[in-house]
């Protein structure tokens, strides 16, 4: 039995899609994060970054692993999927991987907080970020032409991947001319165990409920954004 400390971001989203896909039991515990709950000395124990998402594996002496990546790796390990036995192909898999770890992620991240969430619109760092993206969701595209999936048969390199890029509007990042890329998009969100994963927890942004709920989404955002800089300066 997995316990799943998450969040619905697309990071805390990879991990409750890869736990359908592999059909393993897990317990949800949310985690709010407008209210700093993962800053709680208790989940500090667990994760010493204070970020979502953790897993604690209840089956392997309650063995705790943060950050996502980490986490997709050691799922796959467990269970012999998702990742490939041979060295080349499992490589091939963990390139993809840390293409999203080192790029996808924090570029989508930073274009979030400047054409979002900050209260004062910076265009060059909204430039700049987005441009990034974009070049990024390039190399996807013409890698996913000659390729079903990023790296072989389907992976966590692309449950990484996917998990952030299908949030490309809220970054302010247009995808429309990337074909291969929609394509891809399209393959894997209707994968049953991605819709699942994807609505666990569900997120409001998801939904499109409008420029209303948008902006109270935002709002919300900007406020954990103060609080952690709050934190850091030893507020």
């Amino acid at each position: 039995m997995i316990d799943l400390y998450s969040a619905a971001t697309p990071n805390g989203h990879k991990i409750s899609i890869a736990l359908e896909e592999l059909a393993l039991p897990y317990t949800l515990h949310p985690l709010n994060l407008a209210q700093g709950e993962q800053k709680q000395p208790w989940f500090l124990a667990i994760n010493p970054n204070g970020r979502i998402p953790a897993i604690i594996d209840r089956s392997a002496g309650n063995f705790a692993v943060f950050e996502s990546g980490a986490i997709l790796l050691y799922l796959a390990e467990q269970t012999g999927r998702l990742l490939p036995q041979d060295s080349q192909g499992r490589s091939r898999v963990v390139q993809w991987l840390m293409f999203q770890m080192g790029g996808i992620g924090p570029m989508m991240g930073q274009a979030n907080v400047f054409f979002r969430y900050f209260p004062e619109r910076i265009q060059p760092a909204i430039d700049r970020y987005q441009g990034e993206c974009r070049r990024l969701f390039g190399v996807l595209d013409r890698h996913l032409k000659e390729h079903e999936f990023l790296a072989g048969d389907y992976s966590i390199a692309d449950i990484a991947n996917w998990a952030w890029v299908r949030t490309h509007r809220w970054s302010g990042v247009s995808v429309d001319d990337l074909a291969n890329l929609q394509r891809w998009l399209a393959q894997i969100g209707a994968r049953p165990a991605v819709e699942k994963g994807i609505n666990t927890p569900p997120s409001a942004i998801d939904r499109e409920a409008g420029e209303e709920r948008a902006r109270q989404f935002a709002e919300e955002a900007r406020k954990m954004l103060e609080m952690g800089q709050s934190r850091q300066g030893g507020v």
